[in-house]
């Protein structure tokens, strides 16, 4: 087992904005974009926003252990109503703000929350629009003003809530073990769960974490993943709170190239996807080997890049490496709060998603399976105790993903729910594979198929930028995106491509059968999830006509 980690007084999310507050009161402590600037909020102003929408929401009826339901993008906003819930007592069900709304009603019925906070007209109109799936009895309130009606009842605009904060707020502060959040999992493989998640889960992670990577003292941490998925709500959110450096919230996803040249971050949390992305564009541009380049375009003062939320393919880590940019992996569930295992600058191992972090165990059970225990461990999935007794079972929590352990470091090998399992018998992971594939240029994303078939076939995006450039060069006769994907001698070219990338792996791991997309898995189609791992029961749902092609040939 690793060392417990350092100590530290407080053990719930409210009692670290407060120490903070009375440490650094004054010191700048959260950027956000206003009007196209960052401006900075020190401690004791984000202290009193928090209290001010705490009275609030204790006036507009949220009680202790009262479920609050919030939709919204990341803003100030977010982080605030976050740590009010906290400060009143309440518990946040933290949705996805790309949900669609049968989605977020779903939500709210299994969570029983009656509170609903979204962040404007966009949210109001999804929900609206499945009003006939809602529960009754809701409340809804809105950070920005809101003309429509939900379900018939009206929204109210935080501002129009007059609350006395001595009037409305109770002397007692949450306890460690009262149940902070309840965190829908992303449905990768079934039904989204409630996991519930203590104070003490999340403030121990966040200290366990930064205890791993010993982060530098005057860290500035940029955040641009979605605060509804736990990543990075503890390893951007709770860190920055336990530790008291500086955290800048990114204006989007598109602008987050932009928002790093304006903050100038020391430390930044993303996924894969992102960091293949900006490997690529560097290529392309042809600044690859320009020494600089890639610190440059990341804002000129980054010193680590974390990765999470699905395989870090090992070319993409190579290439931050040779360019200066040290680039780790880290690994982890919701139910996990969420950090496992991560390397670090000091420990490191291409390949693998390295040590457990201090306080946690690991072990690998005789089918392989990951499992571990430790404070980070949730309480189980909400009003779900057969699931709960499945996946916690003798002290340890069942994580469904395969791996090994090294001289200490874990490497995932495949997920037991995603194993392909052909009509020979044979055991494939598929996300290995997948790993493989995009690591050629000319493959934007991959997934491998063949559940019960005689041989696995895969599904390709391909990148277009690249992919029109080999059309160009190779003068092949296409007029349009869709004509390309179909003709044979860019077929050919794919080929070679699976054949070059797959050309380490088994027998049984060969592709046989492709097919190119003329579009990518996106979020917004629910085939992705909001940190980009693969939905394959959707995206098999999406694309069951050509697979079914695939296997008709």
């Amino acid at each position: 087992m690793n060392p417990s980690p350092p100590a530290f007084s407080a053990e719930t999310l409210i009692a670290l904005l407060f120490e903070r507050a009375s440490e650094k009161g004054d010191q700048p402590a959260l950027g956000v974009k206003r009007a196209g600037q960052y401006v900075w909020l020190t401690w004791n102003e984000i202290l009193a926003d928090v209290r001010q929408m705490a009275a609030r929401l204790r006036a507009a009826g949220l009680a202790s252990g009262d479920r609050l339901l919030l939709v919204s993008e990341n803003r100030y906003e977010w982080v605030v109503c976050d740590l009010a819930v906290h400060l009143a007592r309440g518990i946040h069900v933290a949705v996805h703000n790309t949900l669609a709304g049968p989605q977020i009603a779903e939500q709210l019925r299994d969570s029983g929350a009656r509170l609903v906070v979204i962040a404007g007209t966009e949210q109001a109109q999804k929900l609206a629009a499945a009003a006939s799936l809602l529960p009754g009895g809701l409340q809804f309130l809105s950070f920005d003003p809101v003309s429509e009606s939900i379900a018939g009842q009206p929204v109210r605009h935080f501002a129009a809530i007059d609350a006395e904060l001595s009037s409305t707020l109770g002397p007692l502060l949450p306890a460690p073990e009262d149940l902070a959040t309840i965190l829908y999992t992303s449905g990768t493989t079934g039904e989204p769960q409630g996991v519930m998640l203590t104070h003490r889960n999340l403030t121990f992670n966040a200290a366990a974490s930064l205890a791993a990577f010993e982060p530098l003292p005057n860290e500035l941490r940029l955040s641009w993943l979605p605060l509804s998925h736990i990543y990075a709500r503890t390893a951007d959110l709770y860190t920055w709170l336990t530790d008291g450096s500086q955290l800048a919230l990114a204006e989007s996803r598109e602008t987050l190239l932009a928002d790093c040249a304006a903050v100038r971050p020391t430390f930044l949390n993303g996924v894969p996807y992102f960091y293949e992305k900006v490997a690529r564009h560097l290529t392309e541009t042809g600044r690859a080997a320009e020494p600089g380049a890639l610190a440059a375009l990341l804002g000129g003062r980054i010193h680590i890049c974390c990765s999470g939320g699905a395989a870090l393919p090992d070319h993409v880590a190579e290439f931050f490496a040779r360019s200066g940019v040290p680039l780790v992996q880290g690994y982890g569930l919701t139910e996990t709060s969420p950090v496992i295992t991560t390397c670090s600058l000091r420990q490191q191992r291409m390949g693998t998603v390295g040590p457990p972090i201090p306080g946690v165990e690991v072990a690998i059970a005789p089918d392989g399976e990951i499992l571990t225990r430790g404070p980070h461990v949730m309480q189980g999935y909400w009003h779900r105790p057969e699931a709960t007794a499945a996946a916690l079972r003798d002290g340890w929590f069942h994580t469904g993903d395969l791996g090994s352990l090294e001289e200490g470091y874990l490497r995932i090998t495949g997920r037991k729910k995603e194993l392909i399992v052909t009509a020979g018998g044979k055991n494939i992971a598929p996300a290995h594979l997948e790993a493989l594939l995009v690591a050629d240029p000319l493959v934007a994303q991959a997934m491998v198929i063949g559940e019960g078939k005689k041989y696995l076939a895969a599904l390709i995006v391909p990148d277009r930028d690249r992919l029109r450039a080999e059309i160009i060069a190779a003068q092949i006769p296409v007029t349009s995106a869709a004509e390309a994907i179909v003709h044979p001698r860019v077929r050919a070219i794919y080929e070679a491509v699976i054949v070059r990338c797959l050309a380490g792996v088994s027998h049984d791991e060969q592709v046989r059968e492709f097919v190119l997309l003329d579009r990518g898995f996106t979020i917004e189609t629910g085939e992705l999830t909001p940190t980009l791992k693969l939905r394959r029961a959707v995206v098999l749902q999406q694309f069951a006509a050509q697979i079914a092609q695939l296997y008709a040939r």
